[in-house]
Formats: structure tokens, sequence, C-alpha cells
């Protein structure tokens, strides 16, 4: 049997140290081929390496290890065996730990609890060892479990939906408020959420993640890491050569937005 191979991303190099020393103890036989950082690190090194097992921070600097996770579900190679197993390191935060233990999902509380890691080693290698699914559906059930991690992990309390997006001017002097019935999507672009309606775009400073938890999910839905489309905004699902997936906008007929993997169930044929 091949070894296990691991990749540990997390931006406390202590910490990573004891979570690695702990796995050390619970599972001898898993072999860390890499520790980083950063999630722009995480990800270059996982492409390279292609570890089982993925131990992602959720908050490091630069990527966190949600972002580092979708980029992740985007460019992982399609003739490899499987996705890798995935579990979230975090501070304890109740509301995260409530919305992972509902999901039946892993984590890893920081600092590293033995007793605590042993059961979510325990879990991995039961999912590991077991008998993989049909091809054809194998990356599916694999896509659809990151969704539940993904959505898991960015769990926030619960907002009410926004009205409004309080979007400043280019000297901060005035502040349009854009009606959210006029937003066609949102994309996210370095420090800044480009907010677009069908003449116009503005610019916020609120994190996408952090905006996701104010708007209606039934109305927008997440389909890019970096992009949120108003659903019945989209007029049309194109696919490419390659099989990717674009949508079309009504009120934005020159511009084709990339759908990424972990989304593109959202569009199967009813």
């Amino acid at each position: 049997m091949p070894t296990t191979t691991a990749l540990i991303a997390e931006d406390e190099p202590l910490l990573a140290q004891a979570l690695a020393a702990e796995l050390g103890r619970a599972w001898p036989a898993l072999q860390i081929v890499a520790t980083a950082g950063d999630g722009h690190s995480a990800v270059d090194a996982a492409l390279r390496l292609l570890p089982h097992v993925l131990f992602l921070d959720i908050r490091m600097p630069g990527q966190d290890g949600l972002a580092a996770a979708a980029e992740l579900a985007e460019r992982w190679p399609l003739d490899s065996a499987r996705l890798p197993q995935l579990v979230f390191v975090t501070a304890y935060d109740e509301y995260a730990a409530r919305a992972f233990d509902a999901q039946a999902l892993d984590y890893v509380l920081k600092p590293v609890q033995p007793e605590r890691l042993r059961r979510t080693v325990a879990r991995l290698q039961q999912a590991l060892a077991a008998t993989e699914p049909a091809p054809a559906d194998a990356l599916e059930q694999q896509f659809a479990q990151w969704r539940r991690l993904l959505g898991a992990a960015g769990s926030a309390a619960p907002a009410a939906p926004l009205r409004f997006i309080a979007a400043g001017d280019a000297g901060g002097a005035k502040v349009r408020m854009v009606p959210i019935d006029e937003v066609l999507y949102f994309e996210a672009a370095d420090k800044y959420v480009r907010v677009l309606t069908a003449g116009e775009e503005h610019l916020i400073r609120t994190p996408l993640k952090q905006l996701l938890a104010q708007l209606d999910g039934q109305r927008f839905w997440q389909v890019h890491r970096a992009v949120v489309v108003r659903a019945d905004a989209i007029e049309q699902v194109e696919r490419d050569e390659a099989g990717r997936l674009h949508l079309r906008l009504r009120g934005r007929p020159g511009e084709r937005i990339a759908v990424s993997r972990l989304y593109t169930h959202l569009f199967k044929p009813m």
C-alpha cells in the first residue's frame, strides 16, 4: 500500500510543529511532505506534491484556508485518482464548531487536542480505505463533500439579507446606495469587491465571504471562489471546448463569467 501523505498549512510555526508532532504520535505511518505558512504557498505545494490529506488553517495571511481549498478544487488535476481529504484547522469558535459538527465533518482545534486529533485520524483512515465510487460519480461525490466542508467552515451567524449596497466614490466624499435588486454580480478583486449592475461598476471593501453571509442564498449564487451572481440575471450557460462552463448575464452581454468545478452542479439540466 502506498504511503499516505499530508500537507500542513499553518501560519504559526510552533502550532504547525505541534500538529506535525501530534500527527506523528496518532498516525506514525503518515508522511508530512510539506508545511506552508500561507494559502498561496499551500496551493503551490499541494499541486506539486498531490498529498492525500490537507490540513488547512482557516485564517492565514494573504490567502486563507477557505480560499486555498476553493482554488485547489478548481486547479486539481482531473487525471488524479481523487481529491485529497480536507481538514480545517481553527481556533475554537462556538458557531463554527457547531457548523462542522452538524455536517459530521472534520476540523482540528488550536491548540491541538490529542484526543480530538485521534478521532480525526480515525475518520481520515476510514475515508481513505473506503471503496472508490464508480469513476463517473467519483469526482462529483468528492466535490459535494468539499462544498459541504467549505460551507461549514465559512459559516457565520445569520444576518438579515441586504437590501442596499453602500458604495463610496473614488474620493470617498459620496456614498451611493445601490439597490440589491440592481446588482448582477459581485467579484473579488485584490482588496476590493467589484459590484456590477447593468450600467455601472462600484467598489466596496467588504470581503466577499463576509458579504455572502448577508445575501439571500436563494437569489445570489456563488459560482466561483471570487464571483457571486444574481441567479435570475443568468441568461445562458455555455460550455467551452475544454468542458468548462461560462455564464452570460442579462444586462452585461459582452461578458462571460467562468464557473468553478465546485459549482457546476448548479447548472445540470433538470
